[in-house]
């Protein structure tokens, strides 16, 4: 299993070893990080240049600036779609009743932007550009299996 933590950051704060998850239309990266947001433990899209977080909930882009940063190494992005993630998919957070969500990755608007996978929604969700965007083919975090 890969050596990782959940790290508390706020306004745009990283550690070194933040993960990576793609970048904005803007060309400013996007780490991996999750945060609360009405009770639900939410993969969130973290961009420095901006200072926040963001998640995407009840069809919004929801800004935040509080929020756990994913740092270590070991991990990849492993092709889903329809809700469906790889066996060896990082689990990043849950909703309010229990379901697990998983950090996804997906391209929208010249940007490569993160959010969650919802496997009973059948999507992944980005907050994008005050929206929360569907997107049905993506990539999905996953630890690398040795």
């Amino acid at each position: 299993m890969p050596v990782h933590n959940w790290l508390h950051y706020s306004n745009g704060a990283l550690p070194e070893d933040a993960v990576v998850a793609g970048h904005d239309s803007d060309g400013g990266t996007i780490f991996v990080g999750r945060a609360w947001y009405n009770n639900d433990l939410l993969p969130a899209k973290i961009i420095p240049n901006k200072g926040k977080a963001y998640v995407a909930y009840g069809e919004q882009e929801i800004e935040l600036e509080n929020y756990e940063v994913l740092s270590g190494q070991n991990f990849m992005w492993l092709p889903g779609e329809n809700g469906e993630v790889p066996p060896s998919a990082v689990p990043v957070g849950h909703t309010v009743d229990g379901e697990t969500l998983y950090a996804g990755r997906g391209y929208h608007a010249g940007s490569l932007t993160m959010g969650k996978v919802h496997p009973s929604h059948n999507c992944l969700y980005i907050p994008f550009g005050s929206e929360e965007v569907k997107i049905f083919s993506y990539e999905v975090l996953s630890c690398l299996l040795r």
